[in-house]
């Protein structure tokens, strides 16, 4: 399904980065970004960007969070790059979207503390920069600004841990010819709730990966965005996700491709197992009269486990230019590949087995890409024990 956009009016000047980070044009997929909380009313099921979302179980974070209620926050920052407090209005300033939905406005109107991480210019950061933050129980809003200066070289992780309801708005912008990795991760426990928004701006010339790891939570419901500031700019995005039974986890990206000669590639792959088991996935890509020359593909693959379990799936192009190096998208779930079994099980793997490594290589193309080898290994970890759930203990 397509969507005519219409382009407004002449581009906002650049020296107003708050009206130029909020001008985008509606879509059916994506509201018009907001940071008054009354232009995102609580939702009721019928619109298209909720009508995947099970919204009795998603409806604490619709309300304002706890009075007094704090991030608890391990930081660990290789030298040159600085995690400080900052107001609302320079939080606004620096952007790189607005929120577009209720749960994103609210964790930016109440936030207890707002951060700013800062990369400077021409900074090659060696180590990942790494914030780890638990959940109290509480519920918990957070605004994160995130800024990577011209031609810097950094890898940022933020990983969810405990219990919690959390409303994350976080905002990253990429300066010009810069390279970032950036990597989220979700592993909370089993009763936890997390709905947030991402939004990125890519600058010049910039390279950007991001690889988001859903893996616990009662429900996690997350939206990344992704602008470019200048042509040249390439973005990779990377996505797994492991639903259990009961579980329901939602990942929605847009990438708008509003400048020519851009690059974009997304691959998000799930499995899922359990009674109830539910996942989310919906891409979009906006290709504007003035992108030429840009070329983007996206792909989601999900291997259903067992019965009982479902995977939604919708992959979207909106293309406003024929003048393309090339566009298209793929979507696929099913059980496991045959042909792959029959190769393991031909040379004396048990068919168990077969099936665990088919699983465990599904998922180590993206692990892989992380580029922090003990994160790395503890999500093979992880998802070794939740294989173990239908397949027994490791052979």
């Amino acid at each position: 399904m397509s969507t005519t956009l219409d382009l407004g009016d002449a581009p906002t000047p650049p020296d107003n980065p708050v009206a130029s980070a909020d001008r985008r044009v509606e879509s059916h997929l994506h509201p018009s970004p907001s940071w008054d909380v009354a232009d995102h009313p609580e939702p009721v099921g019928t619109e298209e960007v909720w009508r995947f979302t099970p919204l009795h179980r998603i409806k604490a974070l619709f309300a304002e969070p706890d009075p007094g209620a704090r991030i608890e926050r391990h930081v660990d920052l290789p030298e040159g790059v600085t995690l400080s407090e900052i107001g609302a209005q320079e939080a606004r300033e620096l952007a790189a979207e607005g929120p577009i939905d209720r749960v994103a406005a609210l964790a930016a109107e109440h936030a207890g503390t707002i951060s700013r991480l800062d990369v400077p210019n021409d900074a090659v950061v060696d180590d990942a920069i790494i914030l780890e933050t638990t959940g109290t129980g509480a519920a918990l809003a957070e605004h994160l600004v995130v800024t990577v200066g011209r031609h810097a070289q950094a890898t940022v992780v933020l990983r969810h841990q405990g219990s919690a309801r959390y409303a994350a708005k976080v905002d990253v912008r990429v300066g010009e010819g810069a390279h970032l990795n950036f990597v989220s991760v979700q592993d909370w426990a089993d009763d936890a709730v997390h709905g947030g928004q991402t939004s990125f701006v890519i600058g010049r010339d910039a390279q950007v990966r991001t690889i988001d790891v859903s893996l616990g939570g009662d429900l996690v419901r997350l939206t990344d965005t992704a602008r470019y500031d200048g042509p040249g700019g390439t973005l990779e995005q990377f996505g797994l996700y492991f639903v259990d039974a009961g579980q329901h986890i939602e990942h929605r990206l847009l990438v708008d491709h509003n400048q020519p000669k851009t690059v974009s590639n997304v691959d998000y792959r799930g499995a899922l197992q359990g009674d109830g088991a539910h996942s989310v996935w919906v891409g979009d890509v906006v290709i504007r009269p003035e992108a030429l020359g840009i070329s983007t593909y996206e792909q989601n693959r999900n291997l259903v486990l067992t019965d009982g379990a479902w995977a939604d799936s919708v992959p979207n192009l909106e293309i406003e230019t024929g003048e393309i190096e090339g566009a298209g998208h793929s979507s696929t779930t099913g059980r496991f590949d045959d042909e792959q079994l029959f190769y393991l099980t031909s040379r004396g793997i048990g068919e168990l087995e077969a099936k665990r490594l088919v699983v465990q290589g599904f998922f180590a193309d993206i692990i892989r890409r992380i580029g922090v080898p003990s994160l790395e290994a503890k999500l093979m970890e992880d998802i070794e024990s939740e294989l173990a759930v239908t397949m027994g203990g490791a052979q």
